[in-house]
C-alpha cells in the first residue's frame, strides 16, 4: 500500500451533499480530495429524482392526451413509445452526470476527484485502489440502495428494485408493485399511465402509512380511478414464480394469490455502508446500518462526519443539499444550524401531488401537541374546478395560542410547489394571520390556502 500526500478533507461519494461541499470548500481554500465508485452524482442523478421525474413528465403527458376529452379536446388514439420514453430519460440523466463531472472537473488543483471504492482502513485514514489517503477532516456521503426483505421465495424469483424497473426497455404489461410507500406509489402510478397493468400490495392499511388517514385515502381514490389495483392490509407471506404465466405470484395473508408479470420491490431503503469499512475507522452506526452523527454531523470520531442518506433521518436531495450548507459553515468556522432546527418539506410527485412539511395531525395526537386543525377539499378552489383537478386536499394544524403553523398538508395539483408557502411561514415563526391578510391572485391554486386557513373559526368572515 501507498501513502498519497495528505488532504485538508476527504469526502466519500458524490451525491448532493458531497458534490456542492466539495467545491465550495476547494473554492475557499481547502484542498478537498471527493472518492466514489460508482456514477458521479450520486442516487439522485442517475437513479432517483432526475430519471424518475423525467418519466413521470412523459406519463403525464400520455395521460393528459387520453383525458383531455373532459376539457373537450379530442387526441385520437395515444400509443406510447416506451422505448422514446427510455431513452429521453437516459440522456437527461447523462445530462445531469456530465453537469456534474463537469463541476468537479473544474476545480483546479485544490479539488481532487477519486474514481474507487474508499474503505476506512484506520482513524482518518482510507484505502482506494491500494493506495493509502489521510486526512485531518472526513465527511461520509455515500448514501443507500434498495433494501430487500425477508420474504419466503423472493430470493428465487427475478425481481426489479427501482433503479432496475427504470433501467428496462420494454413495458412491462403487468406490473405487482410490493409496498405502497412514495417510490412504490409514483412509480406503481407512472407505468399504468405508460400502459402497464398495475397493482400495489402492500401490508399496511394504506398508501402512505405514515400520512394521515385522508391524505393517504385521497391518493388511493386518485390511483383506483386510473385502473390501480390497491391490494392494502394483506402481508405478503411467499413470492413464487407463476409457472402458468410465466411471471410472479404474491401469495397475500388469506390465501390469495396476486399475479404478475414483472416484481417492483418497494419496501424500503438501506445505507451504503457494509462495505465502507467503519469498524477499522471507529465510525458507530446504529442498529439499521446508518452513520451515527451528533446536531453539528459529527461521527464517534473527531473531524469524521457524515451527511446524506447515510444518516438516520429524511432521505430526501433537498435534505441533503442542506446538509452540505451546514456542513460548509462547519468547516469554515462560522456560525451554523443544528440538524434538528430543521424544517424539513417532502413532495411525492404522483398525480395529484403530496406534500408536506412539520406534524401531521397523527403525530400532534400521538405527541400531546394541542393543535386546531383546518380542512379544505382542493375541489372547493375554484382554479381546481376550471382545470378539472379536484382530486385532494388542503390540511393546516395551528397552535392555538400563537397562530403559528405547527405543520400543513397538501394532496393536490402543484402541492409541491403550494406547500413552500406554509414552510417559509414556519421558517419565519409568523402568524398564519399573515396568510388570511395577504391578497392573493384570482385564480390560483394558493388562493385556496387562504380559503383553508379562513375555514378556522377566529378568521371567518361569518
Amino acid at each position: 500500500m501507498s501513502t498519497q500526500t495528505r488532504d485538508d478533507v476527504i469526502i466519500i461519494g458524490s451525491g448532493q451533499a458531497g458534490v456542492p461541499l466539495a467545491t465550495h470548500l476547494a473554492a475557499a481554500g481547502q484542498r478537498v480530495r471527493i472518492v466514489e465508485r460508482g456514477a458521479a452524482g450520486g442516487t439522485c442523478s442517475n437513479t432517483g429524482c432526475t430519471p424518475t421525474k423525467t418519466m413521470i413528465a412523459s406519463a403525464r403527458a400520455a395521460h393528459v392526451a387520453r383525458t383531455g376529452q373532459r376539457l373537450g379536446v379530442h387526441a385520437g388514439e395515444v400509443t406510447v413509445d416506451y422505448a422514446a420514453v427510455v431513452a429521453r430519460k437516459d440522456a437527461m440523466v447523462a445530462r445531469w452526470r456530465g453537469g456534474v463531472e463537469d463541476r468537479l472537473g473544474s476545480g483546479g488543483d485544490r479539488l481532487i476527484f477519486t474514481r474507487g471504492h474508499a474503505r476506512f482502513v484506520g482513524t482518518r485514514a482510507i484505502e482506494v485502489a491500494g493506495t493509502r489517503f489521510e486526512a485531518d477532516r472526513f465527511v461520509i456521503d455515500v448514501g443507500a440502495r434498495a433494501a430487500t426483505p425477508a420474504l419466503e421465495g423472493l430470493a428465487e424469483v427475478p425481481h426489479l428494485d427501482s433503479s432496475g424497473l427504470l433501467a428496462l426497455r420494454i413495458l412491462p404489461p403487468h406490473l405487482l408493485v410490493l409496498g405502497g410507500g412514495y417510490i412504490g406509489c409514483e412509480l406503481g402510478q407512472m407505468l399504468r399511465r405508460l400502459g402497464a397493468e398495475v397493482t400495489i400490495v402492500s401490508a399496511s392499511g394504506h398508501v402512505l402509512p405514515r400520512e394521515d388517514q385522508d391524505v393517504s385515502e385521497s391518493l388511493e381514490a386518485a390511483l383506483r380511478d386510473e385502473g390501480v389495483r390497491l391490494v392494502l392490509g394483506k402481508p405478503v407471506e411467499r413470492v413464487a414464480r407463476d409457472q402458468a404465466a410465466g411471471g410472479v405470484a404474491l401469495t397475500v395473508a388469506g390465501g390469495e394469490a396476486v399475479r404478475g408479470t414483472h416484481l417492483l420491490v418497494a419496501t424500503g431503503r438501506r445505507p451504503n455502508t457494509d462495505d465502507l469499512g467503519c469498524a477499522a475507522g471507529g465510525i458507530a452506526l446504529d442498529e439499521a446500518g446508518y452513520v451515527r452523527v451528533d446536531e453539528r454531523y459529527q461521527t464517534s470520531v473527531s473531524g469524521v462526519f457524515a451527511a446524506g442518506d447515510c444518516t438516520p433521518g429524511p432521505q430526501f436531495t433537498h435534505t441533503a443539499w442542506d446538509d452540505h450548507r451546514v456542513l460548509f459553515d462547519l468547516l469554515t468556522g462560522r456560525p451554523a444550524r443544528v440538524r434538528s432546527a430543521r424544517l424539513v418539506p417532502f413532495t411525492i410527485f404522483t398525480d395529484p401531488q403530496v406534500a408536506g412539511v412539520g406534524l401531521s395531525e397523527r403525530e400532534a395526537k400521538q405527541r400531546n401537541i394541542p393543535v386546531e386543525v383546518a380542512t379544505l377539499p382542493f375541489g372547493k378552489i375554484a382554479r381546481a374546478i376550471e382545470t378539472d383537478e379536484t382530486a385532494g386536499l388542503v390540511k393546516v394544524l395551528v397552535d392555538p395560542a400563537t397562530e403559528q403553523v405547527l405543520g400543513a398538508r397538501i394532496v393536490g395539483a402543484d402541492a409541491g410547489e403550494l406547500i413552500h408557502v406554509f414552510s417559509i411561514l414556519m421558517q419565519a415563526g409568523a402568524s398564519v394571520r399573515a396568510i388570511v391578510d395577504a391578497e392573493l391572485v384570482h385564480p390560483t391554486f394558493a388562493e385556496g390556502l387562504q380559503t383553508a386557513v379562513m375555514k378556522f373559526p377566529r378568521y371567518a368572515l361569518s
